[in-house]
């Protein structure tokens, strides 16, 4: 049965077995034209001028030959021979021996290129009857050609230059060095191109992973420092942006609190009754949740990044779980650590084990290297899980899945929307699966 190859999928085939990197797409745009041309160059080359000039040569050299044997055939004695072999060496440049009573040798060593056997085959068969054999590959600067007679069997031993064109390997040689030569030249501008692309990609990064990049400057073509000019440009509109949502949220949350410490402090100093107390419950729970906003308002908070142990981090976080009445079991190695935003992360890993102590009473945070770099923080719990086609929703903001899980009175549902925003501030994500200990599973993967 014999397959066909769609267009379609022929298209899809190519387009995998090429490069995906820029560099490597765009050494291909510059090499492989190069090449194909210098590959057509020489075969025409080959084809049109060293093949022509071969068989002029070969022919050239069967027709000496031809002479000689005639010659020797017209007075086939010694002193004959002697003097066509001497007037061959004098003016062809020919050595000639003559084997009495020997026959033709058996088979031969095909040349490297073809078209020169091919032609020397064609000239000797054109110009003598009598059968010979000849081999171009034995000796480096000679070609040896033997024809057999009555009497034995005459030996030419012609220089190779005569019988093939041996200049047309310095041709190849010359076009090789080209090829490499401009390739390397493409090699060394591309790479400075593409380098540029890469610190530009590099500094992106680290900026929407809360780093500072205050050593990265504009460099490579102009199209590539219009893009990092604009870069720059956005950067320094982000920043002004935090720089002033930071102080709205400090004024904001003084102003909030100033009122709310005044209410607490005259309730405290109210007559205790039942309407204070749940007066008092109302400004506490109003006090968590503002709380609980301006966390989720304030996202990175412009902390910078520090290198942490991350076993130490989450033991100061499951402390509060603790203190909750859980059961917390934390499993890392003590020299395990990774470059994060130390209270962001807090607050994440905190907004989790909470949560997963609030629903369950054993809660298991496990913490380890990935494989392909990075870190993995696992936690679990005991607790009653939420259903499989919900993990998407409870990260939306607000979001309270009463139905699955027996939400804290106290929350408004911005815990794990807040965990996955500091999580994928560091470039990572938070995603949530069901756990082996029966109850919901949340996985932060952080990179390295």
């Amino acid at each position: 049965m014999r397959l066909r190859l769609s267009p379609a999928r022929f298209q899809r085939l190519i387009k995998r077995s090429l490069p995906t990197t820029l560099f490597g797409r765009s050494l291909l745009i510059i090499i492989l034209p190069v090449a194909v041309m210098q590959v057509a160059v020489t075969w025409v080359f080959f084809d049109a001028h060293w093949q022509a000039v071969t068989s002029r040569l070969s022919e050239g050299l069967a027709g000496d030959v031809a002479w000689a044997v005639e010659s020797y055939q017209d007075d086939p004695t010694p002193e004959s021979f002697a003097r066509i072999a001497n007037r061959a060496e004098r003016s062809m440049s020919l050595s000639m021996a003559f084997q009495t009573g020997r026959t033709l040798p058996v088979g031969r060593r095909p040349a490297l290129f073809a078209v020169v056997d091919r032609s020397l085959e064609k000239a000797l068969a054109g110009r003598i009857d009598e059968p010979f054999w000849f081999d171009t590959t034995r000796y480096p600067a000679y070609v040896d050609i033997r024809v057999q007679t009555p009497q034995g069997v005459m030996r030419v031993l012609a220089p190779r230059d005569r019988a093939i064109a041996t200049q047309g390997h310095i041709f190849v040689l010359w076009m090789t060095v080209a090829t490499l030569l401009l390739t390397a030249i493409s090699i060394l501008f591309i790479r400075n191109q593409v380098r540029a692309i890469e610190r530009l990609a590099s500094a992106a990064d680290d900026f929407g992973r809360g780093m500072d990049v205050p050593f990265f400057k504009p460099t490579g073509a102009r199209e590539v420092r219009q893009a990092a000019q604009a870069f720059l440009a956005m950067k320094a509109r982000i920043q002004r942006h935090l720089d002033q949502r930071t102080a709205l949220l400090a004024s904001v949350s003084h102003d909030l609190r100033t009122p709310l410490t005044r209410l607490k402090l005259e309730l405290a100093l109210a007559e205790p009754t039942k309407r204070t107390g749940e007066m008092k419950r109302d400004l506490s729970e109003m006090e968590h949740m503002i709380d609980e906003y301006l966390a989720f308002a304030r996202g990175e908070g412009g902390e910078g990044v520090e290198t942490v142990p991350l076993k130490t981090l989450i033991e100061e976080v499951s402390e509060g779980a603790v203190r909750a009445g859980a059961q917390v079991s934390v499993t890392a190695e003590p020299d395990l650590t990774a470059s994060v935003r130390p209270n962001s992360l807090k607050r994440a890993l905190s907004n989790l084990i909470m949560n997963a102590a609030v629903h369950g009473e054993h809660i298991l945070v496990t913490a380890a290297a990935r494989a392909g770099g990075g870190v993995e923080i696992l936690v679990d719990d005991d607790g009653p899980g939420i259903p499989e086609d919900r993990y998407e929703e409870a990260f939306k903001a607000f979001s309270r899945l009463d139905e699955s899980r027996n939400q804290n009175d106290k929350g408004v549902g911005l815990g794990l929307a807040i965990a996955r925003d500091v999580a994928r501030g560091h470039g990572g994500d938070v995603t949530l699966s069901r756990s082996p200990m029966g109850g919901l599973r949340a996985t932060v993967r952080l990179p390295g």
